[in-house]
């Protein structure tokens, strides 16, 4: 069986590391603050100003005035700290932010990544994606890996508009895990259940 959101976020909780900064898109990336291992301290970071977040709230308990990017509201922690967005901006470009697990719409077999926009659609604005995709460490992509149709969404090539060019590192979807290398992508590891082969049969991108 295919991993659901939950088990894919708990799949990209395992690429934390004690100490890191973390910085986590919206969607099933903000999942990951829930599956933090066990004795790996990480400080995840918001780009709207918060350094130190919290999980989310209990139903009842929610402040307002603490969100995260995605406008979700989250809590804060004893080691808190809060900046505005040129202080925010500067972390991220400076390149003091370890990681970024980003959701996508689509990425492409040379780490390719489209994530903020579907053109005709109305958005919001790009936000920080492309800062976070040019100035941290490492990119990770936590998405499904097709769209409701059934076609894939590891492609040859990206045909929404890029986020960034050749920035993903490693693709989590919910049938495995997939590495970016030279030639394509490869595969780390696949979903409980499914095959490689039907990893291989719903990606469009080449599997080396």
């Amino acid at each position: 069986m295919a991993w659901d959101r939950n088990q894919m976020a708990a799949r990209a909780g395992q690429e934390l590391k004690d100490g890191m900064y973390v910085n986590l898109g919206i969607g099933i990336p903000t999942l990951v603050s829930n599956y933090i291992p066990e004795g790996v301290s990480v400080t995840l970071q918001s780009e709207n100003g918060m350094l130190g977040m919290g999980p989310f709230p209990y139903e009842g308990e929610e402040d307002p005035d603490l969100i995260n990017a995605g406008k979700q509201t989250i809590t804060e922690l004893a080691h808190t700290s809060y900046f505005d967005s040129a202080t925010s901006f500067g972390m991220i470009r400076g390149g003091k932010i370890a990681m970024a697990i980003l959701g996508a719409m689509e990425v492409d077999e040379k780490g390719d990544l489209a994530n903020w926009m579907i053109p005709g659609k109305l958005i919001k604005g790009m936000g920080g994606a492309m800062d976070l995709v040019a100035g941290v460490g490492r990119v990770i992509v936590v998405m499904d890996h097709t769209n409701k149709h059934g076609e894939s969404k590891l492609l040859k090539e990206c045909t929404l508009p890029l986020t960034g060019a050749g920035v993903v590192d490693r693709i989590i979807t919910n049938l495995g895990v997939l590495d970016v290398v030279e030639g394509g992508l490869k595969i780390v590891e696949t979903a409980d259940g499914v095959t490689e082969d039907e990893l291989r049969a719903a990606t469009e991108a080449t599997i080396v």
